[in-house]
């Protein structure tokens, strides 16, 4: 039998981020593009250190996209028809809770990178045994420290401040889930039906999920005053969900999900035990696939799962660094103070820094990240002297990045006992060839950047694809190379400079009292 279609079988993948989403349509098990729609999202500050954004446009975006990619599809000659599978990839944390007899959202969906609930982490830290106020104490089960960052802490802030969830949680009518959950649920039908589901590399970012039987654990439920009624169910990344209700992909299977970092580690084909990759976006995400093994850091990092390729298979683990600010460090430099246009000049204006005083940028707005997870932090310009331009401090903050990945790959390499021989990177600062030399001089091993761009969107490609063609699962596909950065300073000076950035960071801690 010859395929009568165009391109031949398809792969749909909904990438939704924080500050876009996309619907990127691909050659079944290939890195082949063959359309693609891109949609900005709009985010809301209430108040200070709080970010929403709206599920209902959030829904409305992702549909548009999907119309869209379609039309683009039938120009060129193919059909909605030839798409055999739809993957989703999202933006992890950012939680959203609704009603499952109307369908609409009981509050804003609050985004990962939101720090109102300090002062729920206040009060859970004082419920912690023996008044220890660990912020570990739940990191056996959950693999995670405490933090204003995880999806159950946002739900517990909901359910003690929004009226509308808390009477949707007493009548048994209150949904809760994350970016995917919520997409997939109203692709699915939504009231009519919808599937109220997740998968384990989402469901490990709540601080709900017990990570070594990827199933809801009753104590964790039990400290965050959680009741199950309100829970999607788990599923594995890779297995058919439910099949869409609606034009123009009506009746094609959804059978891929991957939180957007999990996602990228498939796409840059991170597939074996002890390989790393970065995505640098809004905040800079770096994983370690440690396979079957669940590594518990004692330095800070995050024990997550990395994917599960069916629900009859092993979930794979991974080691995870999260930086809070990367690329948002350029937004503050182009809005807040204006000393940029846009982030693509941010090379050439850095480029232009004379090397006399070095100065040290700490990007932490509101708290740094792993591996100090300090709520306390706050930013600062070290090394200013009369000789200091706008071109150093621009170069500061691309720097800042670079420092950040330097502190996550230390402490991975310590938790592992095996150094990294190579950092895949891949986001949208790494067409900034400035920062990607900058990696390589500051961490003193390879940075190879993906010759292809869209890997986040590709990893959820894939395990859609495979979710409906299982024999093929987990084999890497052919990828387009990219450039391959080498360091060239010594290790004096990489030490010296590392040195510097970590008093910075001294002089970042403690600042927020409250």
């Amino acid at each position: 039998m010859t395929d009568s279609r165009k391109f031949g079988p398809l792969v749909g993948a909904i990438d939704e981020g924080t500050s876009s989403a996309r619907f990127i349509i691909f050659k079944a098990n290939s890195a082949e593009v063959v359309a693609y729609h891109q949609k900005e999202l709009t985010q809301h500050f209430p108040q200070e250190g709080w970010v929403e954004q709206d599920p209902t446009e959030i829904l409305e975006v992702v549909t548009i996209c999907i119309q869209k990619a379609v039309e683009k599809l039938e120009t060129l000659g193919g059909s909605a028809k030839d798409i055999i599978a739809v993957g989703v990839t999202n933006q992890r944390e950012t939680t959203i809770v609704w009603d499952r007899n109307t369908g609409k959202p009981l509050h804003n969906a609050i985004v990962w990178l939101d720090m109102r609930t300090a002062s729920t982490i206040d009060k859970l830290l004082d419920t912690v045994p023996n008044k220890t106020r660990n912020k570990n104490y739940l990191k056996p089960l959950c693999g995670l420290p405490l933090s204003p960052y995880f999806s159950a802490v946002k739900l517990r802030w909901l359910s003690d401040n929004v009226d509308a969830v808390k009477t949707a949680m007493k009548n048994g009518t209150c949904c809760f889930g994350t970016v995917d959950t919520w997409i997939i649920w109203n692709l699915t039908g939504g009231p009519n039906g919808g599937k109220h589901v997740t998968d384990v590399s989402n469901a490990s970012r709540t601080m709900i999920m017990n990570i070594e039987n990827l199933d809801w654990d009753p104590l964790l439920l039990k400290f965050f005053e959680v009741p199950k009624s309100v829970l999607p169910e788990i599923k594995s990344s890779s297995e058919i969900y439910g099949y869409i209700a609606s034009e123009p992909l009506t009746g094609i299977p959804i059978s891929g999900c991957l939180g957007d970092q999990q996602a990228a580690l498939v796409g840059q084909m991170c597939l074996q035990k002890g390989q790393a990759k970065a995505t640098y976006g809004t905040g800079c995400f770096v994983l370690y696939n440690t396979g079957d093994i669940r590594v518990n850091s004692s330095r800070g990092l995050l024990t997550t799962v990395a994917y599960q390729l069916g629900s009859k298979t092993q979930a794979c683990y991974a080691l995870e660094g999260s930086v809070a600010v990367a690329g948002a460090a350029l937004g503050w430099l182009k809005d807040n103070i204006g000393l940029i246009e846009s982030a693509k000049n941010s090379q050439e204006i850095a480029e232009k820094a004379t090397e006399n005083g070095s100065v040290v940028f700490v990007p932490a707005f509101s708290g740094l990240y792993a591996p100090y997870w300090r709520q306390d932090a706050r930013g600062v310009i070290c090394g200013i002297t009369e000789d200091t331009n706008w071109n150093h401090i621009v170069k500061a903050a691309l720097e800042a990045v670079c420092y950040q990945v330097r502190d996550i790959l230390d402490a991975m390499n310590e938790d592992c006992g095996i150094p990294l021989q190579i950092l895949k990177v891949d986001g949208g600062m790494t067409s900034n060839a400035l920062v990607m030399q900058m990696q390589a001089d500051l961490i003193g091993i390879n940075v190879n950047r993906a010759g292809f761009t869209e890997s986040t969107a590709l990893g959820a490609a894939l395990v859609a694809y495979w979710g409906v063609e299982p024999s093929k699962s987990g084999t890497a596909i052919p990828m387009p190379t990219g450039n391959t950065y080498t360091p060239e300073i010594t290790d004096d000076e990489r030490d010296m400079r590392y040195k510097q950035w970590k008093m910075a960071v001294e002089r970042s801690l403690g600042w927020d009292q409250n």
